[in-house]
């Protein structure tokens, strides 16, 4: 009888309790038929669905936050409707319910709706071309049912983007529930004041219906929109209105621009309550907003959306950090081919006065990645995906340069269907060896699917480049992308920066990429080859130049520290008040180009760990250099304390060391210029500052850690201190082993160095499930024990000189063939964030000499 009447009135007291709170629930219950058993029933089911929307997976910075939205509930009229579309979209379950589950972890973190007043401000950290708007439509619909009122999303600074984002927002919210909804927008017109009609004729509570608008963040239609709100009866409906702000690619425009910035934010300041969402997935200017200003700084939360498990990420192609002997290693797919700096001339101008009389040529690498193109549509054709497919083809921001493509390729299109047609030989055999190379260095076998033979494929062809046609995607041309008819298109799409922001290109396959781009956020955004290959993983290719590659690499790595920062800030219960996620530099890019607060003098390294990835390997002072700075350390060593070896392992560790032996050995040691994440200088200023901090001195003492390697391995003198040495062969250059042109084979890139147990061996006892402890986990660990929570670690590696790959990763690596045994060190630093903004990572800020930055015009956008 009791579940009968829980399953009655638990709706009721769970929709009290997700606007109101639990004890507000509790103490409005009593006055209704609600006996204390059936209370206390309703209780228990209201905490435990509250309990599963599970806090800090993926992590959430939100410390001090009141759980208070279990999810949505079976009488919520807007989530329903919207899981609906997205099922009826041919969305498989596990898609719906990783949305559902991610985007109640995001409304979970917003404020109590019942609050008299309130102003949210948060960041959803995603991923480029990852999902961010089905999450944002989730929320969106999700608060909705909480009585947000109103919805506005802030959709780039581009017409096509904004279009693109109302087509999504109309389909997947009102097509279903046309009634329910009012839109001050279209897919043709961006916001424009309603003749005669006030704001607060939409927010009266007479009106069930919600209300969205999707506006571009252009100066003048944001004016407009501010406008309309801002009258006597506009700001009194909004006094008692909910308001969600989506501000999607949120690291663009609205953060440092004089036009857009404070058009938000003198918005924001008309709606007493409101929530404001910022979305993206380069957060390095939202995060340099100096948080003491009244600005859009995320303070109240940051949340990082999980990695879908079919996303073609930066992962896939360039590899994450881990070490040769841990069963995650991955140096990514060898889909990257090299354009030499002697052809970039031929695709773009290398002067930018020059853009007006560029011609363009198809040189060697463009026409095999057309021709490439062309194969892997018609093998999707072969395996019956006749879907959308495009290629990229991103030099320069220049419209001129863009237009400057169109004749060369339309005719080189055409000129080879007629080669085919008439059965050209040389073209064939050309197309049947491109065929058999790329297969090889990707086989279809990786994901458990027997490749093509050419014979098939060659058969699709005709269909293919008989379909491909190219389109010039930017602001000016006439012709623009549309995916909209019936008929999937082929197309080869040359345009600049209306294809680096949000705009999705359906079905990319290959990209061809020589735009010189000096900042992190710009060159992330740029990979419009991220994305969803679901069925095709195994045929995306990158044509691009040796530079922009290590560039590339280099992010994957920035991309997977700070995540992992905000993953261990989550579990340390910081919030983004205190907040210092740490951005490693590049001795050529900048971070980005709004830095806000950051402070590049003052550094903190406090609760992470850091590992030599480049050497110069045939720099032979440099690497006996090295050698000798060890050897001193180790004599030193020997001379202070007693070597023992941690549990299971023959490390030689000694522990409680001077850290004057430290500073020597770093003054003493080379550190390649490329390993900016491990700046000698920084590191030194921060250890004086921590040593000699009166009230709370750490790092007096060092725990220093010589590695051993497997018995079997030559071994190496160090001052006494004899290890064997390990090996690490350096990724490779190149997909044919070769190194390109203007690839430096003294930058020998060896990835990771260290594995993340290595940090675990000095904790007294070595914890016995060292190996499935994860970093956060490791620094927690470090923190509780008294042998390693004020000493800071250095651990020495001797790498091979002749490290060879192990057979599985062939395709990726190549031998170091180092002069001498390279001396590689990983560190490790004790305590956590320091709750200062004063602490951000150093930031350079040397450009690439032919970088192409618009300046602030382009925030603008298109046409108001």
């Amino acid at each position: 009888m009791l579940d009968d009447e829980v399953a009655m009135f638990y709706p009721m007291f769970a929709s009290y309790a997700r606007t109101h709170g639990l004890e507000a629930a509790k103490a409005a219950m009593p006055s209704l038929p609600f006996s204390r058993e059936l209370l206390e029933q309703c209780t228990a089911k209201w905490q435990t669905a509250i309990g599963q929307v599970e806090y800090g997976n993926p992590p959430v910075l939100a410390a001090g936050h009141t759980a208070w939205y279990p999810g949505p509930q079976e009488k919520d009229l807007y989530w329903p409707t919207t899981r609906r579309i997205f099922a009826e979209d041919g969305w498989p379950d596990e898609r719906i319910n990783s949305v559902d589950l991610a985007s109640t972890k995001v409304v979970a973190h917003t404020p109590i709706p019942s609050k008299p007043a309130f102003g949210c401000h948060g960041l959803v950290v995603g991923y480029v071309q990852s999902g961010k708007t089905s999450n944002y439509i989730a929320v969106a619909s999700k608060m909705a049912d909480l009585e947000y009122s109103l919805i506005i999303v802030l959709a780039g600074i581009h017409n096509g983007l904004r279009k693109q984002t109302q087509e999504r927002l109309q389909h997947t919210l009102q097509d279903g529930n046309s009634e329910a909804w009012h839109l001050l927008t279209s897919t043709d017109d961006d916001f424009r004041a309603p003749g005669g009609t006030g704001i607060e004729t939409y927010l009266s509570s007479r009106n069930q219906q919600r209300t969205l608008a999707v506006i571009k963040k252009n100066a003048t239609v944001l004016r407009r929109f501010r406008k309309w709100i801002n009258t006597t009866a506009g700001k009194k409906a909004l006094k008692t209105t909910k308001v969600l702000v989506i501000d999607d690619e949120a690291d663009q425009a609205s953060v440092a621009t004089s036009s857009i910035n404070p058009q938000i934010r003198d918005m924001l300041k008309l709606m007493p309550k409101h929530t404001y969402i910022a979305y993206t997935a380069t957060p390095f200017a939202n995060v340099f907003i100096d948080p003491r200003q009244d600005d859009l700084y995320p303070k109240d939360f940051i949340l990082s959306l999980p990695r879908p498990d079919n996303y073609f990420g930066p992962e896939t192609v360039f590899g994450i950090n881990r070490s040769e002997d841990e069963d995650e290693y991955n140096d990514g797919l060898n889909m990257v081919r090299n354009i030499p700096n002697s052809s970039i001339g031929d695709l773009r101008p290398l002067n930018g006065k020059d853009a007006e009389t560029f011609i363009p040529v198809l040189t060697e690498e463009l026409r095999n990645a057309i021709h490439w193109f062309w194969l892997a549509t018609a093998a999707r054709y072969v395996r019956g995906d006749r879907e959308h497919s495009s290629m990229l083809i991103h030099t320069s921001i220049k419209t001129k340069v863009h237009d400057s493509f169109k004749r060369p390729i339309t005719n080189y299109i055409r000129e080879c269907e007629k080669r085919l047609a008439d059965g050209d030989i040389r073209l064939i055999e050309d197309l049947h060896s491109l065929w058999t190379f790329e297969t090889k260095q990707v086989p279809a076998t990786l994901w458990h699917r027997s490749g093509e033979d050419f014979e098939q494929v060659l058969r699709e062809l005709p269909t293919v480049i008989s379909a491909c046609k190219l389109v010039i995607e930017n602001g000016r041309s006439d012709e623009r992308l549309d995916y909209s008819g019936d008929e999937p298109i082929v197309a080869i799409v040359v345009g600049g920066n209306t294809l680096s922001r949000g705009l999705t290109l359906e079905g990319l396959v290959v990209s061809v990429f020589v735009r010189g781009a000096g900042q992190y956020d710009t060159l992330l955004q740029m990979g419009r080859w991220f994305g969803y290959r679901q069925g095709y993983e195994d045929l995306p290719r990158i044509w691009t130049t040796t530079e922009l590659e290590h560039a590339f690499r280099h992010l994957a790595f920035v991309e997977e520290e700070m995540r992992s920062d905000i993953d261990r800030y989550q579990e340390r219960d910081l919030t983004p008040r205190d907040l210092a996620v740490r951005i490693y530099t590049h001795p050529t890019l900048r971070i980005t180009g709004k830095m806000g607060a950051a402070v590049p003098e003052n550094v903190s390294y406090a609760g992470s760990r850091l590992q030599t990835r480049y050497f110069l390997t045939q720099d032979l002072k440099w690497l006996m250099d090295n050698q000798r700075a060890a050897k001193r350390l180790g004599s030193a060593c020997l001379n202070e304390a007693r070597p023992e070896q941690p549990l299971g392992t023959t490390h030689v560790l000694f522990r409680d060391v001077d850290v004057s032996h430290v500073r020597s050995f770093l003054q003493n040691y080379n550190v390649h210029p490329d390993s900016s994440e491990l700046e000698r200088d920084l590191i030194l200023k921060f250890i004086n500052r921590q040593t000699c901090d009166e009230d709370s001195p750490m790092m007096n003492k060092w725990n220093i850690m010589f590695f051993d390697g497997p018995a079997s391995r030559h071994s190496c003198n160090l001052g006494g201190v004899s290890v064997h040495m390990i090996e690490r062969s350096r990724v490779r250059e190149g997909a044919d082993g070769s190194e390109p042109d203007g690839c430096t084979v003294d930058r020998a890139d060896i990835k990771t160095l260290m594995s993340r147990r290595d940090i675990g061996y000095d904790i007294l006892p070595v914890p016995t499930d060292l190996n499935k402890l994860s970093e956060g986990d490791l620094f927690k660990a470090r923190e509780g024990n008294a042998a390693t929570n004020r000493n800071g670690l250095l651990i020495v590696y001797v790498i091979d000189p002749s490290s060879r790959p192990s057979s599985r990763r062939n395709s990726t690596r190549v031998p170091l063939q180092a002069k001498a045994p390279v001396i590689g060190i990983g560190m490790a630093f004790p305590g956590t964030a320091d709750k200062s903004r004063s602490v951000q990572m150093a930031v350079q800020v040397t450009d690439l000499a032919d970088v192409e930055q618009p300046d602030e015009t382009e925030y603008e956008g298109d046409e108001a």
